[in-house]
């Protein structure tokens, strides 16, 4: 897989560290030349370009053409959602996921300025703390879609619904799918017969208009 990075501050270079590690093909692009040039020297299998990710022929010349997911990783949020539009619009680049560094401009990171993915790390982190403190509540660990459907989470309390239940039984909406189940620190993938048990993590798919009946089926009211 080919991922173009755009910013080489520090988030930016460690995305492109971490996937080059893992064998991808990355494109580190930097508007800051100097900065460019330390970095070839310092990441090696990374291709490292000294352009503005914000202009269209420094793109097509930085090798635009072939990628497969735009990381938008620079310390600016209009940058960020320029690079994600171009990627989009100018490149088709089937994936792109972007950085929110103000959680107030979350809203923007949508479809219409082809974000797939908006990453806030406010955001994470408070998805983060309320999935560990919440035990019989719906969390929501992850957007998806420019915020049409989300990844929750809910721990089943004593008093759950579901307790008991076979998945096969719950009767979710249509708009919801479960994904997995987490059991004693163990990944279990779920089936139709398998059997919901108090202190079981569900990871549940929703589209926003069905939430309310996730929580409804695995909560109660």
């Amino acid at each position: 897989m080919k991922v173009a990075v755009a910013g080489a501050g520090n988030v930016g270079t460690a995305i492109a560290r971490d996937l080059s590690a893992a064998g991808h093909t990355v494109l580190l692009i930097e508007k800051n030349p100097e900065l460019a040039a330390r970095l070839r020297e310092r990441l090696a299998g990374v291709h490292v370009v000294a352009a503005d990710a914000c202009e269209v022929s420094s793109l097509v010349e930085a090798g635009m053409a072939d990628v497969d997911v735009t990381v938008a990783a620079t310390g600016d949020d209009e940058d960020n959602l320029v690079v994600s539009l171009l990627s989009k619009q100018e490149f088709a680049v089937p994936r792109v996921i972007a950085r929110v560094n103000n959680p107030g401009n979350q809203w923007l990171f949508n479809e219409s300025w082809g974000v797939d993915i908006p990453v806030s790390t406010p955001r994470l982190i408070t998805a983060i703390v309320e999935e560990a403190v919440s035990v019989g509540s719906l969390v929501r660990l992850f957007q998806l879609g420019g915020g049409a459907a989300n990844l929750v989470e809910v721990t089943l309390a004593a008093g759950s619904p579901a307790n008991g239940s076979e998945l096969a039984t719950l009767d979710l909406p249509r708009d919801a799918t479960i994904v997995a189940l987490i059991r004693n620190d163990r990944v279990v993938v779920p089936r139709g017969d398998t059997v919901l048990a108090e202190g079981d993590e569900v990871l549940v798919l929703v589209l926003g208009a069905a939430e309310g009946e996730v929580r409804r089926r695995l909560v109660g009211s």
